[in-house]
């Protein structure tokens, strides 16, 4: 079978997006593509936002190709699968540019792990796969579509007409998923490091993921229904992997991991390599001798979640921290003497006070930690936050959160538009 992967040009005028809006590598397509290809079958992935290709670039790359099926992601990377655009406007349009010449058309992404039937029916695509895809995607292109009731983790119509959600989000067994390998010409392309302040940038940037999910359920983290429990990656893998990107003139990573925890083999193997990296985590799982081997190992970017200054804001959160917010400061504070850039992250809390704040972030900005303004939390559909407040998402849950989001806040971050539109304002009509 001929297989597209097609990651959209995308565009987010009238988004409330968070993420990171530069190129990034598309891990979720590069784990496929190599498993597709191993498995006997023909792989194009059409990036237009690494490879800036407009939408028609893309639909001729994929008619050129001729695939027997077309699959298009709902979120620009897995780096963003948590904060995903809410909006379906752009896979929608790709979707219907592809659907005279891309064969049978698939969806991934967090929109159809958490809503399939609404991301069904709002993309027109003929089957959505439910959770981490890489795994299902094999299965599906080995499936004639008679037999798709042999498939897990999607949803689909069946002949009857009825939209079929068939089994729960899938989760990807981690030491199945190979080292992943880039083209050249597209590591040539990815100028991009992301979160990095320490002004090192020389060679191209890349991504990589050492570990997949969490092992804490943050009432503000979309991630129950994928990416969710936590998994390591083989060390071998890993380092067979970081090797190659060195090889290709990589020298910096971003690993995209939901929560970078302590991992005194992997530091101890990044130490002996000529590369540096940013992480996600949590400074209160990080001893003082661990951050010192994470600077030496090659770290220059920290972004830690810390989210309230008041051990009932962060109760609030369930982010079960085991520390004081003082203990946290200077957590930090030991961060910085071994990484160029620390930032803490805040989030938007009713219980705390907006000058204890101030004081707080300008005692870390003296010691060189950056500590961002509360950010306004959105109520993504698979956050624990979405099920307290409405129940378990349904085929109106982005509508809801995007519309109670815009209701309750005046002020938005500084990458978004300064008023977001309505979701039903950006989305395309669902198709009849």
């Amino acid at each position: 079978m001929k297989v597209a992967l097609v990651n959209p040009a995308w565009r987010f005028d009238g988004s409330i997006y968070f993420g990171c809006r530069e190129p990034h590598l598309p891990l979720e397509y590069g784990y496929a593509r190599q498993m597709l290809e191993a498995a006997g079958h023909e792989v194009l992935i059409a990036d237009g936002q690494l490879d800036a290709l407009s939408p028609a670039d893309i639909r001729n790359a994929v008619a050129s190709f001729a695939p027997d099926m077309t699959v298009v992601t709902t979120a620009p990377s897995y780096l963003f699968w948590r904060c995903a655009p809410p909006e379906l406007r752009v896979p929608q349009e790709t979707v219907r540019d592809l659907r005279p010449v891309g064969g049978t058309m698939a969806a991934v992404g967090p929109h159809g792990s958490t809503t399939p039937r609404a991301a069904f029916e709002k993309l027109g695509v003929d089957v959505v796969v439910m959770g981490e895809p890489e795994e299902i995607l094999v299965t599906l292109a080995a499936t004639p579509r008679r037999e798709w009731s042999t498939v897990p983790s999607i949803a689909y119509r069946d002949e009857r007409g009825r939209v079929v959600l068939q089994g729960g989000p899938h989760a990807s067994d981690m030491a199945k998923l190979p080292a992943l390998k880039w083209p050249a010409a597209s590591m040539r392309r990815h100028a991009h490091h992301h979160h990095r302040f320490d002004g090192g940038e020389k060679g191209p940037g890349a991504e990589m993921e050492t570990s997949r999910g969490c092992p804490y359920s943050c009432t503000f983290c979309a991630k129950e229904n994928f990416r969710d429990k936590y998994r390591r990656r083989p060390l071998p893998v890993i380092l067979e992997e970081l090797d190659g990107l060195i090889a290709q003139g990589i020298d910096y990573v971003y690993f995209i991991d939901e929560i970078f925890l302590p991992n005194r083999p992997l530091l101890e193997a990044l130490v002996e390599r000529d590369v540096r990296f940013g992480i996600q985590t949590r400074i209160d799982l990080w001893k003082p001798d661990m951050l010192e081997l994470l600077g030496r190992a090659g770290c220059v970017s920290i972004e830690a979640g810390v989210e309230s200054l008041s051990e009932e804001g962060r109760e609030r959160l369930d982010k079960d921290c085991r520390i004081s917010t003082e203990e946290l400061t200077q957590r930090l504070i030991v961060a910085k003497k071994h990484v160029a850039f620390v930032q803490a992250n805040l989030i938007a809390a009713e219980l705390d006070d907006p000058d204890e704040i101030e004081r707080w972030r300008a005692r870390l900005q003296r010691h060189g930690v950056w500590a961002n303004k509360p950010v306004p939390l959105f109520p993504y559909p698979g956050t624990p936050d979405y099920r307290l407040r409405w129940g378990f998402p349904d085929d109106e849950a982005w509508e809801r959160a995007h519309a109670a989001y815009l209701e309750q806040f005046d002020e938005f971050s500084d990458i978004q538009e300064q008023r977001p539109l309505p979701l039903r304002e950006i989305e395309l009509p669902r198709p009849t």
